[in-house]
């Protein structure tokens, strides 16, 4: 029984893991469709978020099992508990990769990002998919020295952000209202994705160290 128990709790692991792999993929493809104004690539991506939801609820409702049937105490209770928080921010951040999908979809056959930007999204892509990779492995090894590495790579996403506020801002922005909206929300995704992302790094700490990070 308790055989099985262990088991259960190393395969809840195992689906965090390929949870952030998915989501992983879906900002990935998102970016694409976005910079390509790609709609099949963002219809798939859109398509793509019911099936995140639905690993949400399987793994939640496996925690709450769990919960009633075993009575966990110390690190099990808290590796349960924390399960539950990843796979929140797991989820929420593959609501982000099909908003942006969404955009894409919704300015097709145009392109929802103008020259001038397309370097910030780019690189703003690149880093949010590193992040979740990192984050994958850090719930798969539970190794707290990159998940403090995590929230410093962080920063370079802040400063993405920043960066496309600056051209915003700038007295040589062409683009109209409609699209500076456009550009606006696409960096919050793409900040917010970031922060969830930093978010199962300092839970994974809280799973180890029972302690939260400051």
């Amino acid at each position: 029984m308790r055989e099985s128990y262990r088991g259960e709790l190393d395969d809840i692991t195992s689906c965090l893991v390929e949870m952030a792999n998915s989501v992983g993929s879906a900002m990935s493809t998102a970016t694409t469709a976005l910079l390509d104004a790609d709609v099949a690539l963002a219809d798939l991506v859109i398509a793509g978020d019911e099936h995140i939801d639905g690993v949400r609820e399987s793994i939640e409702q496996r925690c709450f099992t769990l919960l009633a049937r075993q009575q966990p105490v110390a690190t099990d209770l808290r590796m349960i508990t924390t399960a539950m928080r990843i796979v929140g921010d797991l989820e929420r951040m593959g609501d982000l990769a099909a908003h942006i999908a969404k955009v894409a979809r919704m300015r097709f056959p145009d392109s929802a990002v103008p020259q001038e930007v397309r370097p910030i999204f780019l690189d703003a892509g690149n880093v949010a998919e590193s992040l979740v990779t990192k984050a994958g492995t850090i719930i798969a090894k539970r190794d707290v020295a990159a998940a403090v590495e995590l929230e410093a790579d962080d920063d370079l996403m802040d400063r993405l952000h920043a960066q496309l506020f600056r051209e915003l801002l700038s007295e040589d922005w062409r683009h109209g209202i409609e699209s500076a909206i456009d550009i606006t929300l696409l960096g919050r995704y793409y900040e917010r994705f970031a922060d969830h992302a930093v978010s199962v790094a300092r839970r994974v700490v809280y799973l180890v160290t029972g302690e939260r990070p400051a």
